[in-house]
């Protein structure tokens, strides 16, 4: 009797543990009860679907195409949107602009299967039923970086450039060393240290962890900004963006996770923080006979993505274009022409100047 008591208890204790820390269910795009489409999507190999947009000029009449690869809890953009850059400049060279929603964000199915590879897939995938050509250009900025990184190692050939924006950085590289990476650790909120750590080490209970009330959440996750955790100049630049008439509404931030926290924000997380399938500092140079660039741009006051790491990724791959904004955080590309300067720099090989 004891025994088969026993056995019930484990069994009940096993079902609680497993519900307990089973990720919630997605609310996907198109399904019975789930948000409505309301934008461009294709039909990937495995089922899946992606929501794109294009800006700038026309791809038909397009010099450049560009696959913009959106950051943390941001996505695609809506339909009169901005590009990019400028809407001169895309006309003065004949820029088309394709942005697309991440797996997971906006209306772009989630892939329980989502790795660093499988982000470069995407935008092959995505490159190829849009017929932007046989090259293209890809910009990725923070979160989206690791997307551009993942483009650089696995889908090369179809490269003309790539341009690193403020790239979001993983703690556990291997080539990274291990002071370098405790170090900086020790300089992010200790709400984001221990969020990263868990992670990197315990994938599996990161929504559990992200619910919990006991310790200090992730300002990163939560949208948190202060002086704690962001540098004088990002404040002031998230201050006139709230202030500006063209500050993102709340339905735009709602439709960027309406599939879910866990389907967007989470498993950005839990990807960039993972053991990725390559090492970044041993990618090969795209671009042996200069037959292009890469470049990647830090913002030395960035407390986001540390331009000690930017600085050490640059110095491992000494084919990448290095530029450093003195004056800059993790913000600096949002205000002013410095989109432009980033596409100028890539396109025609142009050095920016810093203010």
């Amino acid at each position: 009797m004891f025994t088969e008591l026993l056995a019930v208890l484990v069994i009940a204790i096993l079902r609680w543990a497993y519900n307990f820390i089973k990720p919630p269910a997605s609310s996907v795009c198109g399904s019975p009860g789930g948000p409505p489409i309301t934008s461009s999507r294709i039909k990937l190999k495995d089922g899946r679907h992606l929501a794109y947009r294009e800006s700038g000029v026309p791809k038909q009449k397009a010099k450049y195409k560009i696959v913009l690869v959106h950051g943390f809890n941001c996505s695609k953009g809506e339909p009169g949107d901005d590009p990019l850059g400028s809407q001169e400049l895309a006309e003065e060279l004949g820029i088309c602009f394709v942005s697309f929603d991440r797996a997971g964000y906006g209306e772009s199915d989630p892939n329980p299967k989502r790795t660093v590879k499988s982000e470069s897939m995407d935008v092959d995938e995505l490159a190829e039923q849009l017929e932007l050509g046989p090259k293209f250009y890809v910009i990725g900025g923070s979160m989206g970086a690791y997307t551009a990184y993942s483009c650089l190692k696995y889908i090369p050939h179809r490269l003309l450039g790539v341009a690193l924006v403020v790239p979001a950085v993983n703690y556990w590289w291997p080539s990274l060393p291990d002071h370098l990476a405790k170090s900086m650790l020790k300089k992010l909120d200790i709400g984001d240290r221990m969020a990263f750590w868990v992670a990197h080490n315990f994938p599996i209970l990161f929504h559990v962890w992200m619910k919990q009330k006991i310790f200090k959440p992730s300002p990163t996750m939560t949208g948190q900004w202060s002086r704690e955790t962001s540098s004088e100049s990002d404040l002031e630049i998230m201050e006139q963006k709230i202030n500006s008439p063209a500050h993102r509404s709340d339905e735009y931030k709602r439709k960027t996770t309406q599939q879910g926290v866990y389907e967007s924000l989470y498993q950005d997380v839990l990807v960039v923080f993972s053991n990725w399938e390559f090492d970044p500092m041993q990618i090969e140079n795209p671009f042996p006979n200069n037959e292009g660039s890469v470049h990647l741009w830090a913002g030395r006051e960035d407390r986001i993505c540390q331009v000690e790491i930017q600085r050490y990724v640059a110095k491992m791959l000494p084919w990448i274009k290095y530029h450093e904004n003195p004056h800059g955080g993790h913000l600096f590309c949002a205000i002013g022409d410095w989109n432009d300067r980033i596409i100028k720099a890539l396109l025609l090989g142009e050095d920016p100047e810093y203010m």
